[in-house]
């Protein structure tokens, strides 16, 4: 889906107040179920989430995350529920060179670049095989929400410029419950890009608070600097995509927003390469969208990667270990 823009009114709309009392019970009810006691499995698990519906930059986060991970010694595994691909009844562990969005979905793909991805619908089963395939610390892509396995650290992603939105619980806001009743959840919040003003982009009172950024890729970057351009994306906020298009130097002359995971056809990306010719323009999307691609409509389409950058990674990496330190600690004092 795309955001509904009256999610980023600060002053909710006529429609935002129509749908606030089925968002109190959407909020209610998200917030018992993260209540709910989960599993823990014998690897300590670090969960990388938000309090909102749609994107704030999980995905890159939990890949910065598991990078400083690596850097320590650890053996990282990712566990993803796959969102936009095949259902399965068993933990599947994703092969860029086999899988593709439709089986697996867009996110592990990306994922499984870094380290070994699990997908499934059974968290406990994802994580027990991927502990047996190795892994000695498990990262969860989302899952704040899902209480099914025990979390020894949680990071919630806040994007700075949206924010918590109207401030309202879904559909008639972007919040998955009320921010006060998912931080007990929260080990610490990461806040990607400046927060704008207004904006209320912290929840969890007394929690660690790091910064960070979204950084493209400096070679595709360079190559786009006044350069023309078709941007496309499927994502939660995809005018983002368009200001960072913008931001690095290249003229946004067309653009095209699509619903978050959206799988192209064969008619929208011939009618994308058809404008983009016609008009003298590169054809540009992000790297999310890119995998979603067949391999025979990647053809003539360039990917825009971002990485994020911590402003702090070294506190970030501490954060980490003593959660990590706490865990095995624990595990060792058990009968």
């Amino acid at each position: 889906m795309i955001a509904p823009r009256f999610w980023t009114r600060r002053n909710p709309t006529f429609a935002a107040r129509a749908l606030a009392p089925l968002g109190a019970l959407y909020g209610m009810t998200t917030a018992r179920r993260m209540a709910r006691p989960g599993t823990r499995v014998e690897a300590p698990v670090i969960c990388v989430g938000n309090y909102v519906v749609g994107g704030a930059g999980k995905t890159p986060t939990a890949i910065a995350v598991a990078r400083l991970l690596q850097h320590a010694g650890e053996r990282v595994a990712f566990l993803s529920r796959g969102y936009g691909g095949q259902r399965r009844a068993a933990p599947t562990r994703v092969d860029p060179m086999l899988h593709g969005a439709l089986a697996v979905g867009d996110e592990p793909l990306l994922l499984a670049r870094v380290a070994p991805c699990w997908i499934g619908p059974d968290r406990v089963a994802a994580a027990r095989q991927a502990i047996e395939d190795g892994a000695s610390v498990l990262v969860l892509d989302d899952g704040l929400q899902n209480p099914a396995l025990v979390k020894d650290y949680a990071l919630a992603v806040i994007d700075g410029e949206f924010g918590f939105g109207n401030g309202l619980c879904f559909p008639a806001g972007p919040l998955r419950a009320p921010p006060e009743l998912q931080a007990p959840c929260v080990s610490a919040e990461v806040t990607v890009g400046d927060p704008a003003e207004g904006v209320v982009w912290a929840a969890a009172v007394g929690a660690p608070r790091f910064r960070a950024r979204l950084e493209p890729d400096a070679i595709v970057a360079a190559e786009l600097i006044g350069r023309p351009v078709l941007a496309f994306a499927g994502i939660a906020r995809p005018e983002k995509f368009f200001a960072t298009l913008q931001a690095i130097g290249a003229i946004v002359a067309g653009r095209r927003s699509f619903p978050d995971h959206h799988l192209y056809d064969e008619r929208e990306i011939a009618e994308l390469a058809a404008a983009a010719q016609r008009r003298g323009l590169a054809l540009v999307t992000t790297e999310k969208d890119y995998v979603r691609l067949a391999v025979h409509q990647r053809a003539g389409v360039r990917p825009l990667p971002v990485t994020l950058i911590f402003e702090t990674p070294d506190e970030v990496a501490a954060g980490l270990a003593a959660a990590l330190a706490r865990r095995r600690l624990s595990a060792r004092s058990e009968p």
